[in-house]
C-alpha cells in the first residue's frame, strides 16, 4: 500500500511538473513575466489529484477499494472483483447521466414553449416568435439550426419540430409540432395552445418529481442494505475475528463469500427493478 501511494504521489508530481512546464512556456511566449520555478506546490498536487480522478471516472474506486482489500487479505479475489464491479458502476454513472440530460433538456422544452407564447402574445409571427425563443431557450438542443432553418425559410417547421422530438426527454415538441400545424394550417390560436401545452408538460414534470420523491426511501433503503455486508466486515475485524482471511483463505468462506455476494446481487437488482418498474408506469 505504501509503495502503491509513493507511485500515486509521483504521478501527480510528473503531471502537476508537466502542467508547470507548459505554463512557464506560455508565459515566456506571451511575452514574460515572472514565471515561478521549483517543484509544484501542495494545493498544484491536490488539483491535479483532483483532475486525475476526474478524469478517470468515480468507478476506478471500485478498483482501488479491490486493491486495498487485496493487500489486507493477502488475496487475489477482491483485485478481481474490483475490476469486474467497474463497467457495472460505469454503466450506472453513464445512466445517470443521461437522466440528468434528459431532465434537463425536459426543462429546456417546457422553457421554449412559455418564451414562445409570450412572444406569440407580444404580436410576432410565429416564425419570429420561434428564431427568438429558441434563441433565449435552447429547448431544441441539436436539432435547433435545422428548426430555425425551417422556421426562417419557410420550411416545414411541424416536421423538424417532430424531428428534434426524438431527442431524449424532447418528447414535448411533438405537441409544440401539433400546435403549429393547427394554427398555422387552420389559424387557430397558437399562444392558447402553447399555454395548454406548458401547463401540460409542467404537470407531467411534477408528477415525476413527486414519484421520485416518494421512491427516494425505497432507493436509500436498497443501498444501506447493499452496505450491510461491509458493515458487518468492519464489526468482525473490531472484534478480533479477522473476517477476510475466513472469507479469502478458508473453503467455508469461500463458499459463504459467493452465496452472500449472488444474494446481494439478486437483492440489488430485484429492488432496482421495483423502482424502475414504478417509474415507468
Amino acid at each position: 500500500m505504501g509503495a502503491a501511494l509513493v507511485c500515486l504521489g509521483a504521478v501527480a508530481w510528473l503531471l502537476g511538473a508537466g502542467h508547470h512546464g507548459m505554463r512557464r512556456a506560455r508565459l515566456l511566449l506571451a511575452g514574460g513575466g515572472v514565471v515561478a520555478t521549483g517543484p509544484p506546490s501542495w494545493h498544484q498536487t491536490r488539483a491535479e489529484l483532483r483532475r486525475l480522478g476526474s478524469r478517470v471516472g468515480p468507478e476506478w474506486w471500485a478498483l482501488a477499494a479491490g486493491l486495498l482489500l487485496a493487500l489486507l487479505g493477502s488475496s487475489a479475489l477482491p483485485v478481481a472483483a474490483g475490476a469486474a464491479g467497474v463497467p457495472v458502476l460505469r454503466r450506472v454513472r453513464l445512466t445517470r447521466r443521461a437522466r440528468h440530460s434528459r431532465e434537463r433538456r425536459v426543462d429546456a422544452v417546457i422553457g421554449l414553449c412559455g418564451a414562445l407564447a409570450g412572444e406569440v402574445r407580444a404580436g410576432r409571427q410565429p416564425g419570429e416568435a420561434l428564431l427568438r425563443a429558441a434563441r433565449d431557450s435552447g429547448g431544441l438542443g441539436d436539432a435547433q439550426a435545422s428548426v430555425v432553418a425551417a422556421a426562417r425559410f419557410g420550411g416545414d417547421v411541424p416536421g423538424a419540430l417532430a424531428a428534434a422530438a426524438r431527442q431524449p426527454g424532447a418528447e414535448g415538441l411533438l405537441g409544440l409540432a401539433a400546435c403549429w400545424r393547427v394554427a398555422v394550417d387552420q389559424g387557430a390560436g397558437l399562444a392558447v395552445g402553447l399555454d395548454r401545452l406548458d401547463a401540460a408538460l409542467r404537470a407531467e414534470r411534477d408528477q415525476r418529481a413527486d414519484l421520485r420523491a416518494q421512491l427516494a426511501g425505497a432507493r436509500v433503503t436498497a443501498l444501506l442494505l447493499a452496505a450491510l455486508p461491509g458493515l458487518a466486515l468492519l464489526l468482525g475485524a473490531a472484534m478480533g475475528a479477522d473476517p477476510l482471511h475466513v472469507l479469502l483463505h478458508t473453503g467455508a468462506g469461500l463458499g459463504c463469500l459467493a452465496a452472500g455476494a449472488a444474494f446481494e446481487a439478486a437483492g440489488m437488482w430485484w429492488a432496482m427493478r421495483i423502482v424502475r418498474g414504478a417509474e415507468a408506469v
